[in-house]
């Protein structure tokens, strides 16, 4: 379960949540009591983040800058930034549904399962790899960003391809913390980094201790 309260259908007023709510779940379906959109999420990112209204319009008009046709990036960079990002994060939310994107745009399925070996991959085009490292920095290095990294997009991309793509990666890295802080959709999961119990008897001590009188004693 999220970690804050939903909200349902009956308790919205605002205009645009109540239209991305019949868009996502269908007219007069409650997302809260009957969860479920068509790329198989519960939904509720749309529920929690409906809490705040003026958030939930903002994080929308977000979407839509990143798919607006008259982006220079193009959109296949602009995924493999996104899935990348998810990944790096964490986030299994984030990554799963932007490999669906990166599918949807017709990227072959060796490159899809490739982005989280990237720098292994030999499938990868260099503008693309450019892309992947950059979104490395982004998210891994929190932007600290090598000149000969920087160099290497910049002789690939224009400025203003760059500015886009700094922007949207940025904006993911921010949903997939948020998504995996909240526990949203596929990252309402337990932590996989979590102590494996020793078996019974196991006393409390060095483990490479076995009890026998050290040579030095």
């Amino acid at each position: 379960m999220p970690r804050l309260k939903e909200v349902p259908r009956s308790k919205v007023s605002d205009k645009t949540i109540l239209r991305y709510y019949d868009l996502l779940f269908g007219p007069n379906r409650d997302p809260v009591s009957a969860p479920g959109t068509a790329t198989g999420t519960p939904g509720n990112w749309w529920t929690v983040f409906a809490l705040v209204p003026d958030i939930f319009d903002h994080a929308v008009r977000g979407f839509g800058l990143y798919r607006n046709p008259e982006r220079k990036l193009d959109p296949v960079l602009r995924e493999l930034a996104q899935t990348r990002a998810g990944w790096a994060v964490g986030s299994q939310f984030v990554f799963s549904q932007h490999c669906k994107s990166l599918r949807g745009l017709g990227v072959a399925d060796e490159k899809i399962a490739a982005v989280p070996h990237w720098q292994t991959a030999a499938c990868f085009d260099e503008k693309e790899r450019a892309v992947l490292a950059y979104t490395d920095y982004l998210a891994m290095a929190r932007g600290r960003v090598p000149d000969g990294a920087f160099a290497a997009l910049k002789r690939l991309l224009s400025d203003e391809e760059i500015l886009e793509l700094t922007y949207i990666t940025a904006l993911y890295d921010m949903h997939a913390v948020m998504s995996r802080a909240l526990r949203l959709e596929y990252d309402d999961r337990d932590d996989p980094i979590a102590e494996i119990g020793a078996p019974e008897g196991f006393s409390a001590r060095d483990f490479l201790d076995t009890g026998q009188k050290r040579k030095s004693d």
